[in-house]
């Protein structure tokens, strides 16, 4: 699927509301997917294109608020338009801190709901950015020696050649050698931008 057809995922047991919401979107050029329980959308649904999730929150069996903890869980979260003709505030609020980009009462009018749809599909991309940066980062650390991984827990504390040399007790060239490889396999330019991606592996292991 390419970049230029990003993919909206709607989620309602009311079928004339899929109906509805799938010629709106078709009509603005979305790819869509319909679905009429979040067990049906579990099964079908794909995350690693620019996408988001238009979902009901009354659904039968897993409802909407379990469904977005499920997404979450499984390490991927949509961004999320929820939809509901009998949410309440409470509702609203627990969703909306879970992450959701939007939440609309119905009847709402089609430009709100294409409005967060932009904005939820921007964040998609942001988020797959993120992740993309995050993989190449875990590929390049694991191509790290155990001394290079130690000498960069030192380069990134702040610490000098001569220090680092006489905490590893190695000698200050071996230091050197062994920094320009970290250099090298992490494809930074200066020690500000391994400290920029060592906080960034920190996140991962986290």
């Amino acid at each position: 699927m390419s970049e230029a057809h990003p993919i909206v995922f709607v989620v309602d047991d009311d079928l004339s509301v899929l109906k509805s919401l799938r010629r709106l979107l078709d009509i603005c050029g979305f790819r869509v997917g319909t679905f009429s329980s979040a067990q049906e959308f579990l099964g079908n649904y794909q995350y690693n294109v620019p996408s988001c999730l238009v979902l009901d929150i009354c659904l039968p069996g897993l409802n909407g608020l379990e469904l977005q903890r499920t997404l979450d869980e499984q390490g991927h979260p949509l961004p999320i338009i929820f939809i509901t003709g009998h949410g309440d505030i409470p509702m609203s609020v627990q969703a909306m801190k879970a992450g959701a980009v939007d939440f609309l009462p119905k009847p709402f009018t089609d430009q709100a709901l294409l409005d967060a749809i932009k904005r939820a599909l921007d964040k998609s991309r942001s988020d797959n950015a993120v992740r993309s940066e995050l993989a190449d980062i875990r590929k390049r650390l694991a191509t790290l020696t155990p001394r290079e991984t130690e000498v960069l827990k030192h380069v990134v504390a702040g610490k000098l050649n001569k220090q680092i040399a006489a905490d590893l007790g190695i000698a200050e060239k071996t230091v050197k050698v062994h920094r320009g490889r970290v250099m090298q396999k992490l494809h930074a330019g200066s020690v500000a931008e391994l400290v920029r991606i060592a906080e960034k592996a920190r996140k991962i292991s986290t």
